[in-house]
């Protein structure tokens, strides 16, 4: 393990989290309140540590990396801008409990968008910019940000990026890795300046489009109105934010073919075409199943669309109290919660293409009970998915099924009901936001105890990042032994394709 290297790389990541504090200093600055000063403390203070970890390795340390180190360097620089980004809550005296300020910023920076908060409309500007900054962040992904202004030698941006890039199998649109994520960010930050400009065309504030486009992008979720999207009493902006969020749910290698012309290729995509479909029936069900609810179909057919699409994208965004809702209508959004968007995309949960893996597996399973000599492949957009990919899958689902279930036996320990932990549980493993009941729309979690927002938040950075590299520091943390003996240093300097 080269533990040199981590540690520079996380001194590089906090230290490029010093810079993006000084934009909320900012903001207060600019609305003339007195926040300005603990956010400088903020960026100081973490500015301090990153240049003491960049540092501390010295200039000539091996810079090689290899997958294990990139999985280890993702989990631990999550925790880390988790911890800093968490200082100016407590420092403004926002969020004063060191567990409810992680927590909200885990929510922040995994674009969960589940809040701790009861009334977020006292908070400051620099606070909500701040808090809204960390969707648009954490969105594409913290450390593709950081490698998109950082130079990195050692061919360790390979592995960084791919173990923190969503979806069964990141692909690149050029040969080199780091060049496709500043061409993904690139696309991330036209979309987002367009729908604040659409926003502010129909009226919204720009301060109002800033932060509600970077939770749109980052698929979060934290707005500055305590009942959310459903402030702003206007089908434009309503539908305006509808369509982003959809848009933010779709793979983004989609639309770099688009612009390259390549339609055909954006056409023969698998998940594209699932997605669609399944936004446009669970549309059509819950649309006619609240009817009776509204006094118009449009408005019907408007909360039912920015409801799905909020939350099959795990934005979280609100403009209806969906728990007056029908129980198949509630049924059908804590689906969507366990589907999410697409690979690729902002947005989380278990994602479209993996179902649909799943799905072609049982059904080569089935053929070939029926037909045992038979040879079936599983197939993607036309191409046969590799053993490995239809592993990882399957490998995925089941370590998913094992967090979710002990998570929501922890969370009992609190005593709500079963309701209320597990929609609490899928909400934020699937980084979406609201749950059902008490943490449902108009609710929060702030009547869990400080273990349940630690698990909690601890399942929130596991769901953002795939669950793997958590998985893979807990065990790099924790000595393993093998019938008795206890690894060495010559295992755990082992290559990274080996484990």
């Amino acid at each position: 393990m080269n533990i040199k290297m981590i540690l520079r790389t996380l001194g590089h990541i906090l230290l490029t989290e010093s810079l993006l504090l000084v934009l909320p200093v900012l903001v207060s600055i600019l609305y003339g309140e007195h926040d300005a000063l603990m956010f400088l403390i903020s960026a100081a203070l973490c500015g301090a540590v990153g240049a003491f970890l960049s540092w501390v390795p010295g200039r000539h340390a091996d810079s090689s990396i290899h997958a294990r180190e990139g999985f280890v360097i993702v989990a631990l620089a999550w925790i880390c801008v988790s911890l800093f980004g968490a200082v100016p809550f407590i420092l403004t005296g926002s969020i004063p409990g060191f567990f409810d300020a992680f927590f909200e910023t885990v929510s922040g920076f995994t674009t969960t968008g589940a809040t701790i908060l009861t009334d977020v409309e006292v908070l400051s500007h620099g606070v909500m910019f701040w808090r809204s900054f960390t969707h648009w962040v954490g969105g594409m992904g913290v450390l593709v940000f950081m490698l998109t202004v950082v130079p990195m030698t050692g061919g360790g941006a390979v592995y960084i990026i791919r173990a923190e890039m969503p979806g069964p199998a990141p692909g690149k649109l050029v040969p080199r890795l780091k060049d496709t994520a500043k061409i993904l960010y690139f696309l991330y930050l036209i979309l987002t300046l367009l729908e604040v400009v659409l926003l502010c065309a129909g009226g919204m504030p720009v301060f109002d489009s800033l932060v509600h486009s970077f939770g749109t992008a980052g698929t979060g979720g934290f707005g500055i109105w305590n009942n959310s999207i459903a402030h702003y009493e206007s089908s434009y902006i309503h539908w305006v934010i509808c369509i982003f969020m959809l848009l933010f749910g779709v793979n983004f290698n989609l639309y770099y073919f688009l612009m390259l012309r390549h339609f055909r290729d954006v056409w023969k995509n698998d998940e594209l075409r699932v997605y669609v479909l399944i936004v446009v029936a669970a549309v059509a069900l819950i649309t006619m199943n609240i009817l009776d609810q509204y006094d118009a179909f449009s408005t019907a057919l408007r909360d039912a669309s920015f409801q799905v699409a909020s939350i099959i994208t795990t934005t979280g965004y609100v403009t209806a109290n969906y728990d007056l809702w029908p129980e198949f209508s509630k049924t059908i959004l804590v689906t969507l919660m366990f589907i999410g968007g697409c690979a690729g995309s902002t947005g989380g949960g278990i994602k479209v293409s993996r179902f649909i893996l799943m799905k072609r597996v049982v059904c080569r399973g089935i053929k070939r009970m029926i037909h045992p000599r038979s040879v079936g492949v599983v197939k993607m957009d036309g191409k046969t998915a590799g053993d490995g990919v239809v592993e990882g899958a399957g490998v995925y689902l089941m370590v998913y099924c094992a967090i979710a279930t002990g998570t929501v036996l922890l969370l009992s320990l609190d005593g709500f009901s079963f309701t209320v932990n597990f929609s609490a549980m899928a909400s934020c493993f699937n980084n979406v936001g609201p749950g059902l009941d008490m943490v449902g729309a108009v609710g929060n979690y702030s009547a869990y105890s400080a273990f349940s927002k630690f698990v909690l938040s601890i399942v929130m950075l596991a769901g953002r990042l795939e669950i793997f590299p958590m998985l893979i520091l807990l065990t790099t943390l924790i000595p393993r032994f093998n019938g008795g003996k206890r690894y060495g240093k010559n295992r755990s300097n082992r290559s990274s394709e080996e484990i």
